[in-house]
């Protein structure tokens, strides 16, 4: 196991991200930021809590997207649900997607689809803590990412939370 972000570089990676995602805008009336079910949830609530501290007193518009059921790998077993909480239309919003890992990028591409449910966006940005570089099997790049890797198909990156795992990380399998 080899630590890719301490607790401390995690924070300052985070706080890092909400600034570059700040300065890319000058109004946040046409802005969602959608995070993905399960793992990109912990990322995305910190994203959320930093910028709204930011932003004070406006609230970012935040919502959180489960994908189970627009999976392409759904045949390979059964997923756990999870709650799909978007209160609001996506209709001609500018969307930034968030999730922890960007590995294949089907992750990213079941979540696109899911957001037509919500309406049709103007513009759909991707946002990830982690993105393992040269692993794509479908062409999907961040618009945001707080570290790139190099890693092989054996290895596994892992993002620990305290609310999850009790201690904060990310790690390399």
């Amino acid at each position: 196991m080899k630590t890719i972000l301490t607790e401390e570089q995690l924070d300052i990676t985070i706080l890092r991200l909400c600034h570059q995602l700040l300065e890319n805008r000058l109004e946040f009336d046409d802005l969602v930021i959608v995070g993905i079910q399960p793992r990109g949830i912990f990322f995305s609530d910190r994203v959320v809590t930093q910028i709204n501290q930011q932003i004070s007193p406006k609230k970012i518009t935040y919502g959180k997207l489960d994908i189970t059921f627009y999976r392409d790998d759904v045949r390979q077993g059964l997923h756990t649900l999870n709650q799909t909480d978007i209160p609001f239309s996506i209709e001609n919003k500018s969307v930034i997607l968030v999730d922890d890992v960007l590995y294949t990028g089907r992750t990213v591409r079941a979540a696109m689809d899911a957001l037509l449910a919500f309406g049709r966006p103007a513009k759909v940005e991707l946002c990830v803590l982690i993105d393992r570089r040269f692993s794509r099997e479908v062409p999907i790049q961040a618009d945001y990412a707080g570290k790139s890797i190099d890693t092989i198909i054996t290895q596994k990156v892992k993002v620990l939370w305290k609310e999850r795992d009790g201690k904060e990380e990310v790690v390399l399998l």
